[in-house]
């Protein structure tokens, strides 16, 4: 019985320590970080969640249609930061709060099969905000928007683990 919960014990310990290594540490600048995700569409649209923050340490986080296997680690320069920020603050709902943009909500003219993103902005100690588009919405109002959420790989420089053509075998 005792060798029954030491063996649960590791185990946990280990799980433990993987869980921390997929995250982000705590931002050692002041700012949001910043969690984008581009979800999956009815085809080969590259589907993953990319992590920001202030001191420039990123993460992407694959699901599908990408050219990365796993959790993978990268840098962006300040000046990355700063235009990821400015690119997607007019776009910001008020903060602490979640605004959804979506067919039947705010959204008339629709486009299926299309994928949805979801942007959060966070800090230790304060309230998420959070957007969430259905991107087959496209009403004119949302316009700078999509120009907006797509630029967002171009800013990061995260196309080459975006495009699954890139693997080599």
């Amino acid at each position: 019985m005792t060798i029954k919960i030491l063996a649960l014990a590791g185990l946990f310990m280990v799980t433990g320590c993987m869980a921390q290594q997929d995250g982000l540490e705590p931002p050692r600048a002041p700012g949001d970080v910043i969690r984008f995700t581009a979800g999956r569409c009815f085809g080969a649209c590259p589907a993953y969640t990319v992590q920001v923050s202030p001191d420039g340490s990123a993460l992407l986080e694959p699901e599908r249609f990408t050219s990365v296997p796993g959790p993978t680690r990268f840098t962006v320069t300040t000046a990355q930061y700063r235009r990821l920020v400015a690119t997607l603050a007019p776009h910001r709902p008020a903060a602490g709060t979640t605004q959804a943009i979506a067919h039947g909500r705010n959204c008339q003219r629709f486009a299926t099969d299309m994928p949805s993103y979801s942007i959060e902005w966070s800090r230790p100690g304060q309230a998420t905000t959070r957007l969430d588009y259905q991107s087959g919405c496209m009403d004119p109002q949302y316009g700078k928007l999509r120009v907006a959420i797509a630029a967002v790989p171009r800013i990061l420089d995260m196309q080459p683990m975006l495009n699954p053509k890139a693997v080599t075998p």
